[in-house]
């Protein structure tokens, strides 16, 4: 039923018309823009085909030693705002007697595998900030603040280790937004 009820929202038929966008890309910048051009001016989206990525998001993600660093600014309060004031205004909140609904396969993989080779990606693509490396007594620990999560799935998604496991948090909340 929810499928069907999906299929005939206004939701669908956007996404569906802009499903050929970002694959497009993968042909380069050029490429991309003329045929994102032609797919959405002269088509409106409705091509006959959909291009499909080539790989899995979290198969992209390259090593640390391959990129260079970056230093993000710290935020100013006026346009750019800290991790735990935004997910304060998702207005996100889960029960302190919850189960958990983030979990490793491997609890060891953060810090003996990610940490190493990619830099725990994890503390900078979730947008919550519910993970983090922290250093206990000159050693690393990987900690997860699961009470800020706002249920983006990111992690499921771009975990290059797959080592991270989303499951429904008890009672199915998430965002509410109600404070923005």
């Amino acid at each position: 039923i929810f499928e069907d009820k999906f299929k005939k929202s206004w939701l669908y038929d956007e996404l569906f018309r802009a499903r050929n966008v970002k694959p497009s890309f993968s042909w380069g910048l050029i490429l991309g823009i003329i045929f994102t051009g032609i797919d959405q001016l002269l088509f409106k989206g409705k091509l006959p085909f959909t291009l499909k990525h080539k790989h899995a998001d979290h198969e992209t993600l390259k090593p640390a030693s391959e990129m260079p660093k970056i230093d993000y600014p710290k935020p100013d309060n006026v346009i750019t705002f800290d991790k735990t004031s935004s997910v304060y205004l998702t207005g996100t909140n889960h029960a302190d007697n919850q189960p958990v609904h983030l979990k490793l396969k491997d609890p060891e993989l953060p810090i003996n595998y990610t940490l190493e080779k990619f830099d725990e990606p994890a503390q900078r693509y979730c947008p919550a900030g519910v993970y983090e490396v922290q250093n206990d007594n000159g050693k690393n620990k990987f900690v997860i603040n699961s009470q800020n999560c706002i249920h983006c799935k990111t992690c499921d998604i771009k975990e290059p280790s797959q080592n991270i496991t989303w499951v429904t948090p008890e009672g199915g909340g998430g965002p509410k937004y109600g404070n923005m």
